[in-house]
């Protein structure tokens, strides 16, 4: 997809924010994930629940199938996973199942973050795979964005879902 040799996370945290902004067209919370592995993008995706009208089509989970595809394998050894907003359960899974090596997070999620919010499952040491976690990657701008959104929503009463997914 795009290679880059010195791939930083803030770097790929920037592509996942341009994911994110191009998501919010659909109406779809603008959050934005990018899957890296050796300085490679295998694979970047933004939200698109409203877009597929899939609760499964949160951002996380588009960008670790299409890695998957990217590598015809389900296991994503060496990948990390770079995401705008502190994943949920449903995603944090995800990303334990596909043995996903490292979690680069902006903002955190109080409401329904299970990457140290709500909860921690992609470092329960219960599981038989624990994902390094990097957490507050261009915070203040992963949650400018989502505040951006939901006020817009909130004037236009559209009224926000409150998952953010």
């Amino acid at each position: 997809m795009n290679e880059t040799s010195s791939l930083d996370d803030g770097q790929a945290m920037r592509l996942a924010l341009e994911q994110a902004r191009a998501c919010m067209e659909a109406g779809d919370v603008p959050v934005g994930a990018v899957v890296v592995r050796e300085g490679e993008v295998l694979a970047a995706a933004g939200n698109a629940r409203e877009r597929l009208g899939d609760p499964t089509a949160h951002a996380e989970m588009l960008a670790v199938r299409e890695a998957s595809r990217v590598t015809g394998s389900w296991r994503l050894d060496g990948c990390t996973l770079v995401v705008t907003l502190e994943p949920c359960a449903m995603c944090a899974g995800a990303i334990v199942l596909a043995r996903i090596a490292r979690l680069v997070v902006g903002a955190s999620d109080p409401k329904a973050g299970f990457a140290g919010s709500l909860g921690d499952l992609v470092r329960d040491p219960r599981l038989n795979h624990r994902v390094e976690l990097t957490s507050g990657v261009l915070a203040d701008e992963c949650g400018h964005v989502l505040r951006t959104f939901f006020r817009s929503r909130r004037t236009t009463g559209e009224g926000p879902d409150q998952s953010a997914g």
